[in-house]
Protein backbone atom coordinates (compact mmCIF):
# COMPACT_ATOMS: atom_id res chain seq x y z
CA UNK A 1 0.00 0.00 0.00
CA UNK A 2 1.54 3.44 -0.80
CA UNK A 3 1.27 6.41 1.29
CA UNK A 4 -0.18 9.52 0.46
CA UNK A 5 2.42 11.86 -0.71
CA UNK A 6 1.96 15.77 0.32
CA UNK A 7 -0.61 17.39 -0.75
CA UNK A 8 -2.85 14.51 -2.09
CA UNK A 9 -6.11 14.13 -0.03
CA UNK A 10 -9.19 11.46 -0.05
CA UNK A 11 -12.87 11.91 0.00
CA UNK A 12 -14.74 14.27 2.00
CA UNK A 13 -17.31 13.16 4.72
CA UNK A 14 -19.68 15.20 2.73
CA UNK A 15 -18.96 13.21 -0.62
CA UNK A 16 -19.09 10.42 1.42
CA UNK A 17 -22.53 10.78 2.60
CA UNK A 18 -23.82 12.01 -0.64
CA UNK A 19 -23.22 8.55 -2.09
CA UNK A 20 -24.49 6.63 0.76
CA UNK A 21 -27.71 9.22 0.37
CA UNK A 22 -27.58 8.08 -3.15
CA UNK A 23 -27.23 4.42 -2.39
CA UNK A 24 -29.87 4.65 0.24
CA UNK A 25 -32.59 6.31 -2.60
CA UNK A 26 -32.10 3.73 -4.87
CA UNK A 27 -32.18 0.76 -2.30
CA UNK A 28 -35.88 2.03 -1.27
CA UNK A 29 -36.61 2.15 -5.10
CA UNK A 30 -35.36 -1.21 -5.67
CA UNK A 31 -36.19 -3.46 -3.02
CA UNK A 32 -40.20 -3.18 -3.09
CA UNK A 33 -39.77 -4.25 -6.94
CA UNK A 34 -38.15 -7.13 -6.25
CA UNK A 35 -40.20 -8.18 -3.28
CA UNK A 36 -43.27 -7.92 -6.06
CA UNK A 37 -41.44 -9.88 -8.51
CA UNK A 38 -40.73 -12.55 -6.74
CA UNK A 39 -44.72 -13.21 -5.66
CA UNK A 40 -45.37 -12.58 -9.37
CA UNK A 41 -43.04 -15.50 -10.58
CA UNK A 42 -44.75 -17.73 -7.51
CA UNK A 43 -47.72 -16.67 -8.91
CA UNK A 44 -46.50 -17.59 -12.86
CA UNK A 45 -44.64 -21.07 -11.86
CA UNK A 46 -48.19 -22.22 -10.41
CA UNK A 47 -50.24 -21.41 -13.04
CA UNK A 48 -47.57 -22.81 -15.33
CA UNK A 49 -47.48 -26.26 -13.48
CA UNK A 50 -51.42 -26.29 -13.37
CA UNK A 51 -51.49 -25.73 -17.18
CA UNK A 52 -48.81 -28.45 -17.54
CA UNK A 53 -50.82 -31.32 -15.99
CA UNK A 54 -53.55 -29.99 -17.70
CA UNK A 55 -52.39 -31.02 -21.06
CA UNK A 56 -50.76 -33.70 -19.62
CA UNK A 57 -54.23 -35.00 -18.67
CA UNK A 58 -55.93 -34.25 -22.33
CA UNK A 59 -52.84 -35.86 -24.18
CA UNK A 60 -53.74 -39.00 -21.58
CA UNK A 61 -57.66 -38.96 -22.75
CA UNK A 62 -56.86 -38.52 -25.92
CA UNK A 63 -54.01 -41.16 -26.06
CA UNK A 64 -56.09 -43.63 -24.09
CA UNK A 65 -59.58 -42.85 -26.70
CA UNK A 66 -61.20 -41.60 -23.02
CA UNK A 67 -64.05 -39.23 -23.37
CA UNK A 68 -64.89 -38.52 -20.32
CA UNK A 69 -63.15 -40.15 -17.22
CA UNK A 70 -64.84 -42.79 -14.81
CA UNK A 71 -66.34 -41.27 -11.75
CA UNK A 72 -65.25 -44.12 -9.38
CA UNK A 73 -61.70 -42.47 -8.75
CA UNK A 74 -62.05 -38.84 -9.34
CA UNK A 75 -61.32 -36.65 -6.59
CA UNK A 76 -64.10 -34.33 -5.64
CA UNK A 77 -63.86 -30.93 -4.85
CA UNK A 78 -65.81 -30.80 -1.33
CA UNK A 79 -61.97 -31.74 0.10
CA UNK A 80 -58.13 -30.97 -0.32
CA UNK A 81 -57.44 -34.02 1.13
CA UNK A 82 -58.16 -35.80 -1.68
CA UNK A 83 -56.11 -34.37 -4.60
CA UNK A 84 -52.50 -35.28 -5.05
CA UNK A 85 -49.30 -34.54 -5.86
CA UNK A 86 -48.32 -37.93 -6.80
CA UNK A 87 -48.56 -37.86 -10.39
CA UNK A 88 -47.91 -41.80 -10.68
CA UNK A 89 -51.12 -42.04 -8.76
CA UNK A 90 -53.07 -39.43 -11.10
CA UNK A 91 -55.68 -40.20 -12.08
CA UNK A 92 -55.90 -43.58 -11.83
CA UNK A 93 -58.70 -44.50 -13.39
CA UNK A 94 -60.72 -47.40 -12.48
CA UNK A 95 -57.77 -48.44 -10.64
CA UNK A 96 -56.28 -49.70 -14.28
CA UNK A 97 -52.85 -48.07 -13.50
CA UNK A 98 -54.18 -45.33 -16.10
CA UNK A 99 -52.08 -42.85 -14.66
CA UNK A 100 -49.68 -39.14 -15.80
CA UNK A 101 -46.12 -40.65 -14.46
CA UNK A 102 -44.69 -44.43 -15.12
CA UNK A 103 -47.47 -45.40 -17.13
CA UNK A 104 -48.10 -48.64 -18.80
CA UNK A 105 -45.88 -52.34 -18.65
CA UNK A 106 -42.48 -52.78 -19.72
CA UNK A 107 -41.92 -49.57 -20.87
CA UNK A 108 -43.30 -46.41 -18.92
CA UNK A 109 -45.00 -43.63 -20.78
CA UNK A 110 -44.65 -40.01 -18.77
CA UNK A 111 -47.49 -37.49 -19.73
CA UNK A 112 -45.55 -35.28 -17.07
CA UNK A 113 -41.61 -34.70 -16.17
CA UNK A 114 -41.48 -35.59 -12.89
CA UNK A 115 -43.08 -37.86 -10.23
CA UNK A 116 -44.10 -35.27 -7.31
CA UNK A 117 -45.73 -31.73 -8.41
CA UNK A 118 -45.27 -28.76 -6.51
CA UNK A 119 -49.19 -28.38 -5.70
CA UNK A 120 -52.24 -30.56 -5.00
CA UNK A 121 -54.45 -31.64 -8.33
CA UNK A 122 -57.63 -33.04 -8.09
CA UNK A 123 -59.50 -33.72 -11.57
CA UNK A 124 -63.25 -33.77 -12.79
CA UNK A 125 -65.40 -36.41 -14.74
CA UNK A 126 -64.57 -34.37 -17.86
CA UNK A 127 -60.70 -34.09 -17.58
CA UNK A 128 -60.27 -30.85 -15.97
CA UNK A 129 -57.78 -30.83 -13.45
CA UNK A 130 -58.37 -28.50 -10.50
CA UNK A 131 -55.27 -27.11 -8.26
CA UNK A 132 -55.23 -27.03 -4.40
CA UNK A 133 -52.36 -24.99 -3.24
CA UNK A 134 -51.22 -25.43 -0.19
CA UNK A 135 -49.20 -22.94 2.49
Amino acid sequence: MRLPKRGERGFTLIELLIVVAILGVLAAVVIPNVGRFIGKGKTEAAATELANIQAAVQAMMTEQSLATLPSGNISGRDTAVEATNNMADFPDIDNNGIHLFNYGSGTSINYVTTNTTAHNYWIDTNGTVFQVIVP
